[in-house]
C-alpha cells in the first residue's frame, strides 16, 4: 500500500554493489528531488557490479559512477544513520546491521527480501535475466510502498 514519501531513505544490502545501488538509482529516477536517498552496505569491499549497471542502464538509471560505501563509511563521512526517516534493508545481513545501528533511535527499518542475482546463470544473458529480476523486484516493492513514479 502506498504511503506518503519519507524525507530521507537509506537502502542497504551486503556490499553496496548490486541491490542497494539499484534501489538508490531507481528511487532517484522515480521520485526525483522528493526524497533524499543514499545506499550503503554491511561491507564496501566491492565496486558496483557491471550487470547492475547494465540492467539499470536499460531503463535510464545511471549507476556507473556509484562508489560502494559501508555503514561505517557513512558515519565517517558525517552521514549519521539517525538522520534518515526510513532504512530499507534488501538482505538479511543488512537488516541485522540496520536494526543494531538503529536500536537507540526512533527510526523505521523495513526488510524487502530482494533476491541476490550474483552467481545465478551460466551465460551472460542468463546473468542479465537474473539481475533484471532483482531490479524488477525492487521496482515492484518501491511502487507498492511509495506509489506511482513521479517521473519515468
Amino acid at each position: 500500500m502506498a504511503t506518503d514519501l519519507p524525507h530521507s531513505v537509506l537502502f542497504c544490502c551486503d556490499h553496496n554493489a548490486v541491490r542497494s545501488p539499484m534501489a538508490e538509482g531507481l528511487m532517484k529516477k522515480f521520485y526525483p528531488g522528493a526524497v533524499y536517498v543514499q545506499s550503503a552496505g554491511v561491507h564496501s569491499d566491492l565496486e558496483v557490479d557491471g550487470f547492475s549497471v547494465a540492467v539499470c542502464d536499460e531503463i535510464g538509471v545511471e549507476l556507473h559512477r556509484h562508489r560502494a560505501r559501508s555503514f561505517d563509511d557513512l558515519k565517517d563521512w558525517g552521514d549519521d544513520i539517525s538522520s534518515y526517516d526510513l532504512v530499507i534493508a534488501l538482505s538479511p545481513a543488512s537488516q541485522r546491521q540496520a536494526l543494531e545501528l538503529t536500536r537507540f533511535y526512533h527510526l523505521d527499518v523495513e526488510y524487502w527480501p530482494i533476491m541476490d542475482p550474483t552467481g545465478i546463470g551460466e551465460t551472460r544473458e542468463a546473468k542479465l535475466d537474473a539481475y533484471r529480476q532483482a531490479r524488477d523486484q525492487i521496482i515492484a516493492r518501491m511502487l507498492a510502498r511509495f506509489g506511482p513514479a513521479q517521473s519515468s
